[in-house]
């Protein structure tokens, strides 16, 4: 569970499609790595980012350090509508780390070139609401806090 300035935002992992990515995500959020990260980039129609290391207020400890590095991309079938959590990266498909972005609406050009590892199952008014902050160009004017991401066991 995403805990962001503008509520709280529920994913469900792809285990199955993105095993590795899922994987390395909830260790990350588990050793605090995403904690008071700001969401830096907002581009309605598209997507909301979150995870760039240089948005945390305090740096990385040692031990979380270690837990970064680059993922082998894991492209799938999953297509990349509203609600849908992909990694982010560089030019390169492994360039993906940390951050991630949320889509907000379907953007076909993603489809299979970017590693989808969830959805939002709960919260999209959180992601509405993120994605009309006011902003210029596609940085929120005012800080956007994803305050911390707790991992938590589905009910069967």
């Amino acid at each position: 569970m995403l805990d962001t300035a503008a509520g709280p935002i529920t994913i469900e992992f792809f285990a199955d499609k993105a095993p590795n990515t899922a994987r390395q995500f909830m260790r990350l959020a588990a050793a605090g790595v995403y904690n008071g990260m700001a969401f830096h980039r907002v581009a309605p129609g598209f997507v909301i980012q979150t995870g760039a290391l240089s948005t945390r207020p305090a740096p990385l400890t040692e031990k979380q350090q270690a837990l970064v590095h680059n993922l082998a991309p894991e492209f799938n079938d999953t297509r990349h509508v509203k609600g849908i959590v992909s990694m982010a990266r560089g030019d390169a498909p492994d360039s993906a780390q940390t951050s991630f972005f949320i889509c907000t609406a379907p953007s076909a050009a993603l489809d299979g070139v970017y590693t989808a590892f969830g959805r939002v199952v709960d919260g999209m008014s959180a992601v509405d609401a993120i994605e009309a902050s006011p902003r210029t160009g596609e940085t929120p004017n005012t800080r956007i806090d994803l305050k911390t991401v707790r991992i938590e066991k589905k009910e069967n």
